[in-house]
């Protein structure tokens, strides 16, 4: 590093260690030499005095600070915390947090109402869908092609069977293929 880099990491250092008050920045040195002067050499040394106290008790308050934060870390490491279960709590309480907010419980409230209108619409769209599909069953042109249909399946497959339907067919034919002896009756005709 350059010297001017130490020189202004060192100043504040060098002003506690100095009995003759240094200017701050932007302070005018002839103001600072008159106070000085205005200061009897007893009230200089009882500021001295005062100045070396307060930084005792910082210094003491430090320690204490840190004497602290490693008891607090113990305590935790005791009680099996670790720093995730600690992000953990952080976050579940920022969300109780947050979800206890008044932003929070109106854009909940406006996205519920946003569902149900959802729900409502496509519920009317279903409606809508299955009226017109009845419409469309029930109109000349389907009729009449449901008739061509059928006609087309009697023509190919031979008629319906009256009053069966197609599961009803392949339920009566499986259970005749099922049933392979001949019934008693079915014999003495034949003889």
């Amino acid at each position: 590093m350059r010297n001017d880099t130490w020189e202004v990491k060192l100043m504040p250092i060098c002003r506690l260690l100095r009995t003759d008050p240094v200017p701050e920045e932007g302070e005018d040195v002839a103001a600072t030499i008159s106070a000085t002067e205005t200061l009897s050499e007893e009230e200089q040394q009882e500021l001295r005095r005062e100045l070396a106290k307060v930084e005792e008790e910082i210094q003491t308050l430090s320690q204490v600070l840190a004497a602290k934060e490693k008891h607090l870390a113990e305590i935790k490491r005791k009680l099996g915390i670790n720093s995730l279960q600690e992000l953990k709590q952080n976050i579940a309480k920022g969300w109780q947090d947050v979800t206890a907010t008044s932003a929070y419980k109106k854009t909940s409230e406006t996205l519920s109402q946003a569902g149900q209108k959802a729900s409502a619409a496509f519920s009317s769209v279903g409606s809508v869908i299955t009226k017109k599909l009845e419409d469309v069953k029930n109109s000349p042109t389907f009729k009449s092609f449901e008739e061509k249909v059928e006609n087309l399946k009697s023509k190919v497959g031979g008629t319906k069977p009256a009053g069966g339907d197609f599961g009803e067919v392949l339920n009566s034919t499986a259970n005749a293929s099922a049933t392979s002896e001949p019934l008693p009756e079915q014999t003495q005709g034949g003889l």
